[in-house]
Formats: structure tokens, C-alpha cells, sequence
């Protein structure tokens, strides 16, 4: 049974609540006292608590961004919501509540501990995302249709189910259909299932479970099919030649030439259209295999282009490690030989050397910063028929033209927008640099202001 309406107001989950939890739930004694005094950032918990809080509708949960596992059992939830943002959560207990869906779990892809016992849940469905599944508590619900449990063929790593207390577990066949059709499950309703009793379930529903497994077989074959289809034409997109590979483009032609199909019905017409077809075909199939070829062209030039790239990039970087690297050995010199001066002018004057090493060695690296950019800166009568095939060629021309312009478009589009990525990312890479210089610049120039003369004197 759900857990029924508490004389407590409802709750809504809001940063109080949170952070009070948090708070009861953190780390004791003089570890927890430092927490409490410096605040206990919610993106850091790892296991949140929220169990008889009386709570109505889950919120405010999306900062917990790290949350493994989380406690909501005991209040008054109708809805699944507010979860989207917790994708590492791996246990989550939603028992004794007033749930009647399942929903709202898409993104928990690390799931592996879902308990949704004694809630108004009539049908297991919208768990699909949950592949790492391996604990299911949905008992005393209002599941009522055995043929459910077929759905939970899917999670190959389920191994722990409890659905006692649902109308199904009264049906004289619950536990052998269970142990037939999820063979991979080891404890059903919190007892072990004995493999004799498995084997006897799966005698006695062989037939049926081999004809479910021809169908799973099939829609497997189908779905892999399916995405197979669709990797093959994301390629073609990517070469700018999809539905070239065929008469997609000739039969796109026909299916809005009205006169064009008129004319197909005269006299020889059929055989010259068949003939037209094929050799319109091939030109696709020619226009197809270059457009693969030149997109392997493209994605050679593209890696030799990246990798070029990188080596300037880290022969530059190497560059100025060397001269940090000498830079650093000078420096650690210099400043060891103005601790041990004793003159004061003597101590002045090294000072000034060092700033000026300083300053040095900022012009070098910023060279080389420049000379980096510059280089990657170098991207039916005799009219009617006649007025017929006008037409007809008119529509053809038509789409031709528009699959050219499509296929030109697209690789203009292509080459604008990695020319405009490229330029982007070596902005951001030379901003990034540059603060670098400046940052260890800086540094090196604070730490030489603090060398504080009287200091060094004494």
C-alpha cells in the first residue's frame, strides 16, 4: 500500500530543507564543525537522505550534481520529476509514496537500484534508459497484467526483482512465468531461486519463450539495421552526396512532373525513360563514389592539417620551456647571491638585473606567442508534346539544380564553418597563453618586490 496522506502540511523540497539535511547528514564532530562554518557545497554530496519529510514534489535537487544516492521514501510524491540532473546517482529509494507512473528517470543512465515499492504503480514501462538496472523493488503496487514482466527482458544485468503485493503475484503461474522468461534473475521477492526450479520454467514455457526470443531476435535485427541505415547516411551528409547512391533523385524528378508521367504512356516513350534512368542513375552513382573519394581527401587534409597544428604548437611550447627552464636557473642565482650581499648598492643594482631578466624573458615568450599566431593565421500533338517535354525538362533542370546547389551549399557551409572553428579555438588558445605569460610574469615580478632590502641586510 502507498503511504496515505499525512496530517502534516505537504512539503515542497527547497534550499532550507536541503541545507539542513545536508547539514544532519554531514561530517561530525571537528570535521563537521568546519563544514558548518564554511558551508557544505551540495555539488560535493555524495548521499542525501530525505525520508519522512512529508514531502509533495520533488525540486530544487538539480545542485547536487554528484549525488550517488538518494532517500525519498516515506512521503507523499505523486510525480517522478526533478532527476534530469543527477546522472551519477547509482540508488535511489522512492518507497512509500503516492507514485502512479513511471517516468522522469531517462537520464539516470548509472542507475542500479531502483526501489518504487508500496506506490499505485499499475504498469512497468519508461525504464528503458536504466541499462545498468540490477535491483527492482515494485512490490504492492497495482501491477495486474503478467505479460509485463516481459518487459524486463531488456536489462541483462537485472538480478534482484520484488513485485509481491501486486495482483500478478496472486496468479497461480507468477513465480514459474517469472523464472522462465528473466532467466539471468537470482532472487525474486527477496528469496533465492533455486536453479531446478529455473530449469523446470523454462521446460515448460520452451515454446513460447522460442518464439519470443525469434521475434526479439528479429526487432534486434531490425533496430541494428536501423542504426546501421542511419551511420551509413550521417556519413553521406558528412560527404554532402546522401541519396545519391541510387534513383532517388531521378524518381524525386518524376514525382512531381505530372507531364513528364503523361508522357511515359506514349509509344516508346517507357523504353527511352528506362534507358534515360539508368544512365541518369549511373552519373549518381559516379557523382557518389567522387564525393566519397574526395571525403577521405578531406579527412586526410583535415588530420595532416590538425597535426601540424599540435607540432607548432608544442615546438613553441618547447621553446619557451627552455628558456623558462634557463631563465629559472639564472634567477634562483641571482636571488641566492642578493640574500648574501651585504652592500646595499651592490644589492640594488641585482635587483634591477633581475627585473630586467624579468622583463626579458616576457619579450621572449610573447615572441614566440606572435610568431605562433602568425603562422597559424596562413580556406499529345506535336505542341502539346513539345510544350510536355518543356515542362518536363524544365522540373528535371530544377531539382538537378537544387541537388547541386545542395551539395555546393553544404561544402561551402562545411569549409566556412571549420575555417570559423579554427580561427575561434586559436583566439581562445592564444588567450589562454597570453595569460599564462602574464600570470608567471607576474609572479616572478611580485616575488622579486617582496625581496624586501632590510630583509636581505639582516
Amino acid at each position: 500500500m502507498s503511504r496515505p496522506y499525512d496530517s502534516m502540511d505537504p512539503k515542497v523540497m527547497d534550499d532550507d530543507m536541503l541545507k539542513a539535511a545536508v547539514g544532519e547528514q554531514g561530517p561530525q564532530e571537528e570535521a563537521g564543525q568546519l563544514a558548518k562554518q564554511e558551508g557544505i557545497l551540495f555539488k560535493d554530496v555524495l548521499s542525501l537522505q530525505l525520508d519522512f519529510q512529508n514531502i509533495l514534489r520533488i525540486d530544487n535537487l538539480w545542485q547536487f550534481e554528484n549525488l550517488q544516492k538518494l532517500q525519498l521514501n516515506n512521503n507523499i510524491i505523486e510525480r517522478i520529476e526533478g532527476l534530469e540532473n543527477l546522472t551519477h546517482l547509482v540508488w535511489l529509494d522512492l518507497s512509500f509514496n503516492n507514485i502512479e507512473a513511471i517516468e522522469g528517470l531517462d537520464t539516470l543512465v548509472n542507475l542500479e537500484d531502483l526501489s518504487l515499492s508500496n506506490n499505485r504503480i499499475s504498469k512497468m514501462d519508461s525504464l528503458d534508459a536504466l541499462v545498468k538496472l540490477q535491483v527492482l523493488s515494485l512490490g504492492n503496487n497495482q501491477i495486474s497484467n503478467i505479460m509485463n514482466v516481459i518487459y524486463l527482458r531488456q536489462f541483462k544485468c537485472l538480478r534482484t526483482l520484488s513485485l509481491a503485493g501486486n495482483p500478478i503475484a496472486e496468479a497461480e503461474e507468477y513465480k514459474m512465468f517469472i523464472y522462465a522468461y528473466l532467466p539471468d534473475l537470482v532472487y525474486l521477492d527477496f528469496r533465492h531461486i533455486d536453479e531446478q526450479a529455473k530449469e523446470i520454467a523454462k521446460i515448460k514455457h520452451q515454446y513460447s519463450i522460442d518464439e519470443l526470443k525469434h521475434r526479439e531476435a528479429q526487432r534486434q535485427a531490425r533496430l541494428e539495421a536501423e542504426k546501421a541505415e542511419r551511420e551509413k547516411l550521417a556519413e553521406h551528409k558528412m560527404a554532402f552526396i546522401e541519396h545519391l547512391d541510387g534513383s532517388f533523385l531521378f524518381d524525386s524528378m518524376y514525382s512531381e512532373d505530372v507531364e513528364g508521367n503523361k508522357l511515359s504512356y506514349l509509344p516508346g516513350v517507357g523504353e527511352l525513360l528506362e534507358t534515360y534512368k539508368d544512365k541518369f542513375v549511373i552519373i549518381c552513382l559516379n557523382i557518389f563514389e567522387y564525393g566519397l573519394t574526395q571525403q577521405e581527401k578531406r579527412k586526410a587534409e583535415l588530420d595532416t592539417f590538425n597535426e601540424c597544428i599540435q607540432e607548432a604548437i608544442q615546438e613553441n611550447q618547447g621553446q619557451g620551456k627552455l628558456k623558462v627552464a634557463k631563465f629559472e636557473e639564472k634567477h634562483l642565482l641571482n636571488l641566492n647571491a642578493i640574500r648574501e650581499e651585504s652592500e646595499l648598492p651592490n644589492i640594488e643594482k641585482k635587483l634591477i638585473e633581475c627585473s630586467d631578466d624579468i622583463t626579458e624573458l616576457f619579450n621572449m615568450l610573447m615572441t614566440l606567442e606572435m610568431q605562433l599566431v602568425e603562422q597559424l593565421e596562413l580556406f499529345v500533338d506535336k505542341d502539346t508534346i513539345v510544350n510536355a517535354v518543356g515542362a518536363s525538362h524544365d522540373i528535371h533542370l530544377l531539382k538537378i539544380d537544387n541537388r547541386e546547389d545542395e551539395l555546393v551549399t553544404g561544402i561551402n557551409s562545411w569549409c566556412a564553418q571549420l575555417l570559423d572553428k579554427i580561427h575561434k579555438d586559436e583566439i581562445m588558445r592564444n588567450r589562454k597563453r597570453v595569460k599564462e605569460i602574464n600570470q608567471y610574469i607576474d609572479h616572478m615580478q611580485s616575488e622579486l618586490d617582496n625581496l624586501e632590502c632590510g630583509d636581505i641586510i639582516d
